[in-house]
């Protein structure tokens, strides 16, 4: 098992990297006021850690919940962020359900925050 892990490596990381750089790249261009948290390039392959402005990150895993999508949320200083980990058998089109649903999620969540009049939303 140690061998074959240490064989595939280099293409599980190349994976991983590929489809957490997908899925930031559709949030931060589908959904306005967010930022990615830490830097783009010394991070793990899999993981994604995203602030949402405006909505708590407890709130959008719980909705995010109810469509079958599991993320946790950031530390208690920083109560809008979530953390996402692309397993090795994610694909992109895992990816674009998760996002269009965190879309739809982030959209609800903004209707109904006390931001939403100040933003125009």
């Amino acid at each position: 098992a140690a061998q074959l892990a240490e064989e595939n490596f280099d293409s599980h990381v190349k994976h991983c990297s590929e489809l957490r750089d997908y899925l930031r790249d559709r949030i931060l261009k589908e959904i306005p006021d967010t930022r990615v948290n830490g830097s783009t390039e010394h991070r793990h392959p899999g993981n994604l850690n995203v602030t949402f402005e405006y909505i708590e990150g407890e709130s959008i895993l719980l909705l995010l919940n109810q469509f079958g999508i599991s993320v946790s949320t950031g530390s208690a200083c920083s109560s809008a962020s979530i953390r996402s980990t692309a397993p090795v058998v994610s694909s992109k089109e895992d990816i674009d359900y998760v996002v269009d649903n965190l879309k739809t999620v982030v959209g609800k969540l903004r209707e109904i925050s006390s931001v939403n009049a100040e933003k125009g939303w």
